[in-house]
């Protein structure tokens, strides 16, 4: 794997922040505490969180790689909170950030970017012939960053997932972002994630200290690597 960090963080949302800091959240959407950079931009987490983003951006997106799964073996080891950090992270830094939300089981991203109402997502995208896209897509919610909410659990996700128009999506969202950080299920319990890797092409495996073990590493390496994927490195989320 190229690349190992670590991450002191949560997997839990706390509450909103009362003033987020960003300038371009737009007003309908607000920023719950969990998101590291604007709930607290000067402390070790936020270094982590930045240090973590140039070796992806160094090592991931000046190689023309466009998406990146985030990845968890088990559940509770944070994979939506790093996905939606290092999302914003990115769009910080001026990359035009794509955050889609594929877990159809028990979503979260809408924990740490919350729309002030109820917004259709993936999975209404991937249930209706004809639907479009774009319409899926929450434009600049905020400045560099989009989001593809999850449109709430499905319980037909991976036949959703393993359809016809998932990958199309996938492609649009490639073509469109600069990067598309992509939020999934966790992978010892739902086969879900290996299809969203699959597709993105590649994955970040989220590991939670005390919790998760080398061979949970070395077991999801090897199954994303068998769908043709490719792991670009571990996160070590530390809490």
């Amino acid at each position: 794997m190229d690349d190992q960090a670590i991450m002191d963080g949560g997997s839990d949302a706390p509450g909103l922040l009362e003033n987020p800091p960003e300038p371009g959240v737009q007003p309908q959407f607000h920023l719950s505490k969990g998101i590291i950079l604007a709930a607290d931009g000067d402390g070790p987490r936020a270094e982590a969180l930045r240090s973590l983003r140039t070796q992806l951006m160094e090592r991931h997106l000046k190689r023309g790689r466009r998406a990146i799964a985030v990845c968890g073996p088990g559940e509770g080891v944070g994979t939506s909170f790093m996905a939606a950090n290092l999302a914003f992270a990115f769009a910080r830094a001026g990359v035009r950030t794509l955050l889609i939300d594929t877990n159809l089981r028990c979503p979260a991203i809408h924990q740490f970017i919350v729309p002030g109402q109820p917004v259709s997502g993936l999975d209404q995208c991937l249930s209706l012939q004809g639907a479009s896209f774009a319409d899926a897509v929450q434009n600049d919610v905020i400045t560099n960053l989009s989001v593809i909410y999850s449109g709430g659990p499905a319980t037909d996700a991976l036949e959703k997932l393993s359809g016809p128009r998932f990958q199309p999506l996938m492609d649009m969202c490639i073509r469109d972002f600069d990067v598309c950080i992509v939020d999934t299920p966790p992978a010892n319990r739902y086969a879900d994630a290996l299809r969203i890797t699959a597709v993105a092409g590649y994955g970040l495996i989220v590991l939670r200290k005390h919790v998760s073990f080398v061979q949970d590493v070395d077991t999801l390496t090897a199954q994303i690597g068998a769908t043709g994927a490719r792991v670009i490195g571990a996160v070590l989320n530390a809490y």
